[in-house]
């Protein structure tokens, strides 16, 4: 059973006979204790709190039964780890395969929402004020304007809290297609003629961050943390 706050790409899954509903991550309307396991992948790096971002974890451990285990992938602020870059940083704007430029950041790319993705009608504004800028251990710069800043497609993070920009095309849905817009990063090739811009919010995580809110719980525990393609990633259990 898959969830978003996307209804179109609930939508898809819908046209794919898979099971989908249109849900938030604070409130998922699932039984308590019903799933052996649980994935979040690229979906907690969106709430703009330290507060929101806890009870997203503390609600996907609701969800579990005991036992069971949850996957967590967030965007890293390393995104040059132990003397390597991550695809995102390596990828070419304009890229022959429109998919794989949406869709880098994991190594095998299974999931459509790792990086910046094609979704671009949720945006963000850009007054956010930031609340949770003060974490530790980590090289980002705080940022002491109330508004937040703009990411540059391909580059290493500045803030921990930005905006992602999105040129969001207008199109007519083609047979097969599931969506009728398509969007490109900002700076891409196609992006150049295209309007409008959305932008998108992010929190992006530093190193140990993810782990310590996971361990900040009483009712998992940490199995595994890891870092995996300019993305932090944790493996808990339901006690």
């Amino acid at each position: 059973v898959g969830c978003d706050r996307s209804k179109k790409l609930v939508d898809i899954c819908g046209e794919k006979n898979l099971q989908a509903l249109v849900c938030d991550a604070l409130s998922v309307p699932i039984r308590s204790g019903s799933c052996d396991a649980c994935i979040s992948i690229a979906v907690i790096h969106h709430f703009s709190t330290v507060e929101r971002r806890l009870a997203t974890i503390r609600e996907l451990a609701r969800l579990l039964r005991p036992g069971g285990t949850a996957l967590i992938y967030v965007w890293a602020m390393e995104q040059e780890y132990k003397n390597q870059k991550s695809k995102y940083l390596k990828g070419k704007n304009g890229s022959k395969d429109k998919e794989e430029e949406i869709n880098t950041g994991m190594a095998q790319r299974p999931f459509s929402d790792q990086m910046p993705d094609s979704s671009s009608q949720d945006s963000a504004c850009s007054d956010r004020l930031l609340n949770d800028s003060k974490d530790e251990g980590c090289d980002a710069k705080p940022v002491s304007d109330t508004r937040l800043p703009v990411h540059t497609n391909r580059t290493s993070f500045c803030s921990q809290d930005l905006l992602v920009p999105w040129h969001l095309k207008g199109g007519t849905k083609k047979k097969g297609e599931g969506v009728d817009t398509v969007s490109f990063p900002d700076g891409s090739k196609e992006s150049q003629e295209l309007s409008p811009v959305f932008h998108r919010y992010y929190h992006v995580f530093c190193e140990g961050e993810l782990e310590a809110a996971c361990r900040s719980l009483d009712c998992v525990r940490v199995q595994k943390s890891y870092y995996d393609q300019g993305n932090w990633c944790v493996v808990l259990e339901k006690l």
